[in-house]
């Protein structure tokens, strides 16, 4: 059965960033999570993690249309 919920530890490893860089998304509220136990542990559920994923494909896609490379006539 697969993980329902990831470490922070574990998001990074996913998203190949620092985990500082994983502490900020889910303090920022861009990326949800829960805080768990007396010690308060961060915990983001695998399926909010694929969303996440899947918002930041449709940003940059966005974003890809709205800037497209190789520029325009105003070079």
């Amino acid at each position: 059965m697969a993980q329902r919920f990831l470490q922070l530890a574990e998001v990074s490893e996913v998203l190949n960033i620092s985990a500082a860089q994983a502490y900020a998304l889910v303090r920022s509220g861009e990326l949800p999570a829960i805080k768990i136990g007396g010690r308060g542990q961060w915990r983001v559920e695998a399926t909010e993690l694929e969303a996440y994923i899947q918002r930041m494909y449709a940003e940059t896609r966005s974003f890809v249309e709205a800037h497209p490379f190789g520029g325009t006539a105003e070079e």
